[in-house]
């Protein structure tokens, strides 16, 4: 019975040495802010912004996690390192979204820039079909200093997208078309109501 209670002392003592000595660890710490560091500078801040808050979050939630554990006198991180190997698994999948999702905003973009050239070369067209007359000359030549100025918003959106800010690229697009739809509806309006006298 003496020996027997002198084994679970001691299996007692071993057990609380290890338990009470469990590590941070530090390692699945830093592989998991390295995998969130690899979506930011694959464009996740800017492709995959919820995705990145998300993984963010849950890195934090993983060091309240470390804190706490750190507090007690058991100390056990086996649930930290099953949520800093998620971070990573998720952290590489966020990552694989990232080039389609680049894709899609370039294509979004050139298609509205394609779309925004053709609304200036048809303003451009209209302006030439202009009625001229007595009250119209400063009207034209206004809409002309007008789509000068869209023109020149044409070679900015190019430069956006070949600097591959393809949502400000798509958003001035939208703005040039707007522009140029409102001198094409001018135009036209001028044109019925020459047509109508």
């Amino acid at each position: 019975m003496k020996n027997f209670m002198k084994v679970l002392v001691f299996g007692l003592m071993v057990a609380f040495v290890f338990t009470s000595c469990a590590k941070v660890p530090t390692q699945a710490i830093d592989t998991a802010k390295a995998a969130i560091d690899s979506v930011v500078a694959a464009k996740g801040d800017i492709y995959a912004q919820d995705e990145l808050k998300k993984l963010n979050d849950d890195m934090t939630a993983a060091n309240d996690e470390v804190t706490a554990q750190s507090k007690k006198f058991f100390k056990k991180f086996g649930k930290v390192k099953e949520m800093l190997a998620k971070i990573v698994t998720d952290a590489d999948a966020v990552q694989a979204l990232i080039p389609a999702r680049i894709e899609e905003a370039k294509n979004a973009a050139v298609q509205a820039q394609t779309e925004a050239k053709a609304a200036v070369d048809e303003a451009k067209a209209l302006l030439e079909k202009a009625p001229k007359g007595k009250g119209t000359k400063a009207d034209i030549e206004a809409m002309k200093a007008d789509l000068a100025g869209i023109e020149a918003s044409l070679a900015e959106l190019q430069t956006a997208i070949d600097g591959q800010d393809y949502f400000g690229a798509k958003d001035k697009a939208v703005v040039v078309k707007e522009k140029a739809t409102v001198i094409c509806d001018q135009v036209k309006a001028a044109i019925e109501k020459v047509k109508g006298k």
